[in-house]
C-alpha cells in the first residue's frame, strides 16, 4: 500500500454508505480520512467504526469547504497525493488501483474518473448539461477532459498548493479542474464504473449548475480578457495575483460580477472574437490557447450564441414528446455545436 497517497471523503449524512466505502477503500491504501459535513445522523460513528479517521465540521458548510479542510490537513502531513471519493457509493472503491496506477506513470498529474464508456446509463438530461459542461471547461483548463463532472479524482498536493480555491459546495471541483490547467497542469482520466444509485444526492440540479455555469463563465471572460491582451500567454492563472481571485474576496462584488459575465455572455464572445481577430495583427499570438490549438475562435462564439437556441430546441422537444416521447432532437443539436474541438482538429 502507498503511504504517501490516502483517500478523502467529504460526508453529509451518509450514514447507510459511508462504512461499506471506507472498508473497501483501506484495501487499497492504509488511511482514510473523512470529513463529517455537519451531519445530523451517526455518519462519524459509522465512517470511525469502519477504520477512517474523522474531521468533524461543526455545521454544514458544503462538498466544496470539506474537501477544502481535507486537502489543507493532508498538505499538512505531508502526504504527495489524496484520492477524493464521494460518500454514496456511486464510486466503487476497487476502481482505486486503476488511479494509483496512473499515478505512478504521472505523478505530477491529476487524474480523473470518467464515466463516459458507460454514457448509456448516464440520465439523459444529466448527460446533455455533461457535454455543455465540459466544452467550456475544456477551454478554461486548455486541455479535454473528459468527464468534468466527476468527484472520483487522484490529486496531486503540489498542484493544490499552488490554487486558491474561493468557491464553496459543488462548483469547487470545477474551479480546481480549470484553475489547475489554466496553471499548466496535465488532466489525465481513468474509466471507471457509471453507478447511480438510490442512496440519494445533495446535489441540487437547477441551483447547483446554475452556480457552476456562473462560475465557469466568469473565469472565462477573466482568462480571455487577459490572452486577449496579452502574447504567449496561455496559462493565465496565479494564485499570487489573479484577478478573478480578487473580484472573489468580496462575496457581493463576486455576485455582482458573476451576474453581468453571464448576462453579457453573447456579446463579449463576439467582442472576444474581433479582438482576436483584428488585435491579434498587432499582438501576434495573442489567445494563445486557442491558436496553440488550431480550432480558432469562430467556432467557439458560433456555439456559444447557439445557447439560447439549445434551449428553445430543448422545448421543442418536450413539447412533441408529449405526442411523440422517442422525437429526440436536442442530443444531435449538442453534439453539433459542442462537440471535443481537440478531437475535431486531430
Amino acid at each position: 500500500m502507498p503511504s504517501d497517497v490516502c483517500v478523502v471523503i467529504p460526508a453529509y449524512n451518509a450514514s447507510s454508505t459511508i462504512g461499506n466505502i471506507i472498508i473497501g477503500a483501506l484495501k487499497h491504501v492504509s488511511r482514510v480520512i473523512v470529513a463529517d459535513d455537519g451531519s445530523t445522523d451517526n455518519t462519524a460513528v459509522a465512517a470511525s467504526g469502519a477504520g477512517a479517521e474523522i474531521v468533524i465540521i461543526d455545521r454544514n458548510r458544503g462538498k466544496g469547504n470539506a474537501l477544502k479542510v481535507l486537502f489543507q490537513k493532508t498538505v499538512d502531513e505531508g502526504y504527495d497525493a489524496v484520492i477524493s471519493m464521494d460518500a454514496d457509493e456511486q464510486h466503487d472503491p476497487e476502481e482505486i488501483p486503476k488511479f494509483l496506477a496512473a499515478h505512478i506513470m504521472h505523478p505530477d498529474d491529476i487524474i480523473s474518473g470518467s464515466r463516459m464508456g458507460e454514457k448509456e446509463k448516464i440520465p439523459r438530461a444529466r448527460y446533455n448539461s455533461m457535454c455543455i459542461a465540459r466544452y467550456y471547461i475544456s477551454l478554461a483548463a486548455n486541455q479535454f477532459i473528459e468527464d468534468t463532472q466527476c468527484g472520483f479524482r487522484l490529486y496531486p498536493l503540489s498542484i493544490i498548493k499552488k490554487i486558491r480555491l474561493k468557491t464553496e459546495k459543488f462548483v469547487t471541483e470545477t474551479e480546481l479542474l480549470m484553475k489547475a490547467g489554466d496553471i499548466g497542469a496535465d488532466i489525465r482520466f481513468v474509466s471507471i464504473k457509471t453507478i447511480y444509485n438510490e442512496n440519494g444526492t445533495h446535489f441540487k440540479p437547477v441551483k447547483d449548475i446554475v452556480a457552476i455555469t456562473a462560475y465557469v463563465i466568469s473565469y472565462i471572460y477573466v482568462k480571455w480578457f487577459i490572452e486577449g491582451i496579452t502574447s504567449n500567454d496561455s496559462n493565465t492563472y496565479s494564485a499570487k495575483s489573479h484577478v478573478r481571485d480578487l473580484i472573489g474576496r468580496n462575496k457581493k462584488m463576486d455576485i455582482l460580477f458573476q451576474m453581468f459575465t453571464v448576462f453579457t455572455a453573447l456579446p463579449a464572445t463576439v467582442f472576444f472574437l474581433l479582438e482576436y481577430q483584428f488585435l491579434g495583427l498587432l499582438m501576434p499570438n495573442n489567445f494563445a490557447s486557442i491558436r496553440e490549438r488550431g480550432f480558432g475562435f469562430s467556432k467557439i462564439t458560433l456555439s456559444t450564441q447557439m445557447l439560447p437556441v439549445l434551449l428553445i430546441v430543448a422545448g421543442i422537444e418536450k413539447i412533441v414528446n408529449v405526442a411523440w416521447p422517442k422525437v429526440n432532437i436536442l442530443d444531435g443539436f449538442i453534439k453539433r455545436f459542442f462537440s471535443n474541438l481537440w478531437k475535431d482538429t486531430e
